[in-house]
């Protein structure tokens, strides 16, 4: 499977995960990278697995591979300065593409650091974890988070290339496999039915601990991102359809920001388009089907509805403001109306929600 997307080339099929790695994956990166000077970027989890072997094949010295430690917590400012700082200390140019290989932290914080590198230079995405494959590498944001919430300070960097190779999933924990279904369940609400029926046929398959359906993965994987790319393709720089792509998201974040990253971001979603659908439903956008199929789709995804610790519903209402999408003292919601009918298309698919909604939607939700 090829796309173009604003001018990223996603590539999907074997390239990193055979031993000695596939020839062909390595080509594209070197067709990609050109005659610049590589700098990978990687965690300390995927790193051993798949950055190091990387870089033997691609002949880049050890000390031009850099490596932030696994996690959320590493998507800040000052790792970001951190390896620009080394970067500059290694004698990094305006000839240098930064390479992204891991997960959604991995990919959001390297192609920040790409962006501003030198005043922006060129990357490519590899990632090996599901959210990254079919969410977080797709469609050229990239950030950091900050202590007010998450990605509040970012850039649009599109990568010149998106080299997937749904074998890697082979190493993901299934916790972190179920952290990508929350994606590809929203992908699938906000789209239509047949990709929510698809999605819930495969489910069973997809969850189960022992020996994983790879054909379904990998079925899964290809959806995903072209659901992802046609959305982008439509709307680059999130000003109408593409903030579709948020529902869930606004609770999600504030979730994550009061949990102090120490949640998934796919587990926070989860909850996050529960309470969004109650929020829906409150409003009378959504009926109270919906909310249940949203509830049903999560049990059968092995995502939670509720947080697994005790959390303030006022705590979740006070991160929202902090959000992106907070305009003139009120938060918007992408909203859903149904199973794949986007809410608020009059509105910019945005819906501006009162603070007393919200807070009822989160006190239910959190109580039951």
């Amino acid at each position: 499977m090829q796309l173009d997307l604003h001018g990223a080339r996603i590539v999907v099929g074997p390239a990193l995960a055979s031993p000695g790695r596939d020839a062909d994956g390595v080509s594209e990166i070197r067709s990609a990278a050109g005659a610049h000077r590589i700098a990978i970027i990687s965690d300390s989890n995927v790193a051993p697995l798949h950055a190091q072997p990387l870089a033997t094949s691609l002949g880049v010295p050890a000390d031009d591979c850099f490596t932030i430690r696994a996690g959320e917590a590493s998507k800040t400012r000052a790792e970001w300065t951190r390896l620009t700082d080394a970067m500059l200390a290694r004698g990094f140019g305006r000839d240098t593409v930064v390479v992204a290989v891991g997960g959604g932290v991995v990919g959001d914080l390297a192609g920040f650091v790409a962006a501003t590198y030198m005043r922006g230079v060129p990357f490519i995405q590899v990632p090996t974890s599901l959210l990254a494959m079919i969410d977080a590498a797709i469609g050229g944001k990239t950030g950091v988070d900050t202590s007010a919430g998450k990605n509040l300070v970012g850039a649009f960097h599109q990568p010149r290339l998106v080299l997937v190779d749904p074998r890697t999933l082979d190493t993901l924990p299934p916790a972190h496999l179920r952290n990508g279904l929350a994606e590809a369940l929203k992908h699938a609400i906000i789209t239509n039915v047949p990709e929510f029926d698809w999605l819930m046929a495969a489910a069973p398959n997809l969850v189960r601990a022992a020996a994983p359906d790879s054909v379904a993965r990998a079925e899964l994987v290809e959806r995903n991102i072209r659901i992802k790319a046609g959305v982008v393709a439509r709307d680059e720089r999130e000003g109408g359809i593409r903030k579709t792509l948020n529902f869930g998201h606004t609770i999600g974040h504030a979730i994550e920001t009061v949990a102090e990253f120490s949640l998934l971001h796919g587990e926070c979603v989860a909850i996050g388009m529960r309470v969004e659908a109650m929020i829906a439903a409150s409003l009378g956008i959504a009926g109270a089907s919906f909310v249940d199929r949203v509830e049903a789709a999560l049990l059968a995804l092995q995502l939670p509805l509720t947080p697994p610790t005790p959390m303030r519903a006022e705590a979740v209402l006070t991160a929202t403001r902090a959000d992106k999408k907070a305009r003139a003292g009120q938060v918007e919601y992408a909203l859903v109306r149904d199973v794949g009918a986007p809410a608020g298309a009059d509105r910019g698919y945005g819906t501006a929600v009162t603070d007393d909604v919200v807070l009822g939607a989160l006190t239910r939700a959190f109580s039951a």
